[in-house]
């Protein structure tokens, strides 16, 4: 009896544990989950939801701290530090600027020096920072430190005119917003942890400054205000503006690495621009461009000037040197030639570099703005049209430069050259990369099947249109005509046309679309562009909207059959 009552003890107490198992984890489970959804609703909460939690007392300032963190605790003791900072780095500035200005003074000047310079009274601030770990690499740590500076310094810049007058000028109201980068970079075992440092401009967001004759108004000395501005820019700009970048050993070394070397070269067509602003009151503008990576004098390209016309046509060419694809961008300001006077800018656009896929032809309209610095806008001053093309050096791919003078050669020329040399060809080798490209003849058949068009513009009264296409060379004048199709804003032709072009590089094909009518022809629409895309991909079909027109596209059909190619003697 007691075995039996002990088992039943014994069973009930089991009964008991394994009861209170169950509820014992269920509860844990069901704590787990809350838990889960606590920390899933924690990852949603903006900063927003953070303040209604806790009274602003008790709200640290971590909290609002972004990817770029501030640094209200550098700025305080960088304030204690200013006074001793400012007399040790006017020696330094003076010494490293003044070559500088002096390799980019205007030629109407004999020198730039400093005849005073401090800093001011007012540190800059560090309004962010940022660690850059895309750009790190495995053996460095990269840093951006964003930089506010409205300083009073007191610089006076002597100057030197060919005839011998010097003219003291105050640089004046400086205020200044940018990021600087800066590179730690090899890590190593040894203090301070890394062999040097490396440190750039990566972005100049905004630079005002203002000049004033000592004792006069520099305004009575016509173009030198001009020039001296442009000087202190292009020597900023080529002096510490990334790609740029200045190298401070830490430890001795070796750090050719880390040194500023060209990665690609970039080629642009400055194919047209249409609808510009009209800034003359007798006639249209008298529109030209220029076209930089980096905006230095030697290294900005500029167009010809195309007079009396708001839709200029240049198919002009020009190549780059490329520092950093990732970073830099091409920019285009378009201006209206005044003659004697200064001309006067119609609009700018900027394309990054990192946007163009290396070895293809990227075909683009760009918007043109007032001032890329302001990103409101809205106002429509025109578009651009550009073709580019990015070929990074030493990487092992079949990316063809149709401007390399390489690329003209066929296989058995190619053969001829690795043995002699000729002296014509040996003269093209040693010249200029502009001038070699400038050379290269890329002769063949191009092949155009128009194929249709959809949505043509209502030209008569019957709400119909009888279109036709012609075709035209730009450079070489050849001209072409399809057949009529009558009644139709939806025109189907499959008709081809077969061109025997002798500059492939620096033709232009324009598709025009015209009303045929019993009392005369209308324009409905044009096409304009080069012949780059189908010479690099051989064969390809396309749709084109019609510039010049409410509505309408054509679709059409390209193909490039090459013949013999060279270069022009």
């Amino acid at each position: 009896m007691g075995f039996i009552s002990g088992m039943i003890v014994g069973v009930a107490v089991g009964i008991g544990l394994i009861v209170a198992y169950a509820r014992h984890e269920s509860f844990r489970s069901k704590r787990r989950s809350d838990l889960a959804k606590t920390i899933a609703r924690f990852a949603r909460m903006t900063v927003e939801d953070s303040r209604k939690l806790l009274l602003p007392k008790f709200y640290p300032s971590w909290v609002v701290f972004t990817r770029r963190q501030k640094l209200n605790w550098l700025n305080s003791q960088l304030s204690k530090l200013w006074p001793y900072i400012n007399e040790a780095a006017s020696e330094l500035i003076r010494s490293n600027v003044e070559p500088i200005l002096e390799q980019y003074k205007p030629i109407v000047l004999s020198s730039l020096t400093f005849s005073k310079l401090t800093l001011g009274t007012v540190a800059p601030q560090f309004t962010g920072i940022e660690i850059v770990d895309e750009d790190s690499g495995p053996n460095g740590v990269t840093m951006e430190l964003e930089m506010q500076w409205d300083g009073n310094p007191n610089i006076v810049l002597d100057i030197k005119t060919k005839v011998g007058v010097v003219i003291p000028v105050q640089v004046k109201n400086i205020g200044f917003t940018g990021v600087f980068r800066l590179i730690f970079k090899p890590l190593v075992n040894e203090f301070p942890g890394f062999g040097a440092v490396c440190f750039s401009l990566r972005e100049k967001r905004d630079l005002d400054f203002t000049l004033k004759v000592v004792g006069g108004d520099i305004s009575a000395i016509p173009g030198i205000s001009d020039a001296i501005e442009e000087t202190i820019r292009d020597a900023i700009e080529d002096s510490i503006t990334w790609p740029v970048r200045k190298i401070i050993p830490i430890i001795p070394g070796d750090y050719s690495n880390l040194e500023l070397k060209p990665v690609g070269t970039l080629e642009v067509k400055l194919v047209q621009a249409k609808n510009l602003t009209n800034k003359d009151l007798i006639g249209k503008s008298d529109p030209y461009a220029t076209v930089f990576v980096r905006p230095l004098r030697e290294r900005t390209k500029t167009s010809k000037t195309i007079n009396n016309q708001l839709n200029p046509i240049w198919n002009e060419h020009f190549d780059f040197i490329v520092e950093d694809a990732s970073t830099q961008h091409l920019t285009i300001r378009i201006f209206d030639d005044e003659g004697v006077q200064a001309s006067e800018l119609l609009g700018c656009a900027q394309i990054p570099l990192k946007e163009l896929e290396p070895g293809k032809v990227k075909d683009v309209w760009l918007k043109l703005v007032k001032d890329l610095e302001i990103h409101r806008d809205n106002k429509y001053r025109g578009e651009v049209q550009l073709e580019l093309l990015y070929c990074p050096f030493g990487v092992d791919t079949n990316f063809k430069n149709p401007f390399d003078p390489e690329y003209s050669l066929t296989t058995f020329e190619k053969t001829l050259k690795s043995g002699v040399v000729d002296a014509e060809d040996e003269d093209l080798t040693k010249a200029s990369p502009s001038r070699r490209r400038s050379n290269v003849i890329v002769r063949g058949v191009l092949s155009v099947t128009v194929i249709s068009a959809e949505d043509l513009p209502v030209v008569d009264f019957m709400g119909k249109a009888d279109p036709f296409v012609v075709l035209m060379l730009k450079k070489s004048e050849k001209k072409l005509k399809s057949r009529v199709v009558n009644e139709s804003l939806n025109p189907v032709w499959n008709q081809t046309f077969d061109f025997v072009v002798e500059d492939g590089l620096h033709e232009m094909l324009i598709i025009e679309v015209w009303d045929h009518d019993t009392f005369g022809k209308e324009k409905m629409g044009r096409v304009i562009m080069t012949l780059t895309k189908v010479i690099l991909e051989g064969e390809y079909d396309e749709t084109f909207p019609l510039d010049a027109a409410k509505s309408g596209k054509i679709t059409l059909h390209l193909r490039w059959t090459p013949q013999h190619k060279y270069r022009d003697p």
